[in-house]
């Protein structure tokens, strides 16, 4: 590393001089490189890709790369590109550790490209845990609003309609599948069993969780589909996890159940997905991912009249920039003291 015993980091993403502070008061054997002026603005809280129509100079684009090619790690990936992280990853053979600012930065990492002696070489760690709490609310909406059909009452409520009166479903006498119990799925489950509901989720290990009655091996949830009123998808994207919500899956679900889907769009079958909508086997979906992104104008989602489109933004909170800056600091402690890093990227399949 640069100095001994500190730690030379590029700030590869914007980061706000209130929290450049705050890493520096956790861990004072930081340095700190990358002036402001060679980010770009954000937009919003947590806008780490910045305002695309900002450009830098040539000279700036100088400065930076060199600035990211003397450090000992990044934070955050440069320009939220993964031909950029390559070009450093090769150009500078002292970087030792690149912190993503997603949950499931690993997808970046994967895109890359990198060799395998490269993945060996640098550690990469991702934010997973941060947006633990908004997601899980947002899927805990999700699930409310399926069982309280939200699409009815919107219906009615645009047509002023006054319709007769009907028995809404109870989230506490439901059971409620979900998919991946890593940081944010053990949030969902604690949430959604303090509203009464019974709770089993997915692992390929035994594991116990709060508010989790049973584990269900992957390889099981055919079995499982039928007896579950909703479906909370936590998964990341990865080779093993790709449409894995396909259509077998959605015709062994219990008609009229509710799909939430917080982890990653390709985790769902669009296409199958919109089929088991028109039949009524699904009754209602909230999807804050997609496939691709931004939903094509075309989809059929958009105007599906049970579909609830958030154009990724469950996640978002206030205190996102400020808690993620935390975790790299604690991090970097780990680092300059030979401990384990936290949430580091499994670099064969990338989650």
């Amino acid at each position: 590393m640069g100095s001994p015993g500190r730690l030379r980091v590029a700030v590869a993403a914007p980061l706000s001089e209130e929290n450049r502070a705050r890493v520096r008061e956790l861990e004072s054997r930081i340095d700190l490189v990358v002036e402001r002026e060679l980010l770009p603005p954000m937009r919003w809280p947590a806008d780490f890709a910045g305002d695309p129509s900002w450009r830098r100079t040539p000279a700036q684009q100088r400065a930076y790369e060199a600035a990211l090619d003397s450090a000992d790690a990044l934070y955050g990936i440069p320009d939220v590109d993964p031909g950029a992280l390559a070009r450093v990853v090769r150009a500078n053979p002292r970087l030792r550790w690149v912190h993503t600012m997603a949950a499931g930065g690993g997808s970046q990492v994967r895109a890359a490209g990198l060799s395998a002696g490269e993945l060996d070489r640098v550690a990469f760690t991702t934010s997973a845990g941060v947006h633990g709490r908004p997601l899980a609310e947002f899927a805990v909406f999700g699930v409310l609003a399926g069982a309280k059909d939200l699409p009815r009452l919107s219906r009615g409520q645009r047509a002023h309609e006054w319709s007769g009166r009907w028995a809404m479903r109870q989230v506490s006498e439901q059971t409620v599948l979900v998919l991946g119990l890593g940081g944010i799925g053990r949030v969902v489950a604690a949430q959604l069993h303090a509203l009464g509901a019974r709770v089993i989720g997915t692992s390929r290990r035994d594991v116990t969780v709060t508010g989790v009655s049973e584990i269900v091996r992957p390889e099981q949830l055919g079995e499982a589909a039928p007896t579950v009123d909703a479906v909370v998808n936590t998964l990341p994207g990865t080779s093993a996890t790709e449409r894995l919500r396909d259509k077998r899956f959605f015709e062994a679900l219990r008609p009229g159940a509710t799909l939430v889907n917080v982890g990653r769009g390709n985790v769902v079958d669009e296409a199958a997905l919109i089929e088991a909508l028109d039949t009524g086997r699904v009754g209602f979906a909230a999807l804050d991912v997609f496939e691709t992104e931004p939903l094509p104008a075309d989809s059929p989602l958009w105007d599906h009249e049970h579909v609830l489109v958030s154009p990724h933004t469950a996640a978002l909170s206030a205190a996102e920039d400020r808690l993620i800056a935390e975790l790299f600091a604690a991090n970097a402690t780990r680092l300059l003291d030979g401990h384990r890093l936290l949430n580091r990227v499994n670099t064969v399949e990338f989650y």
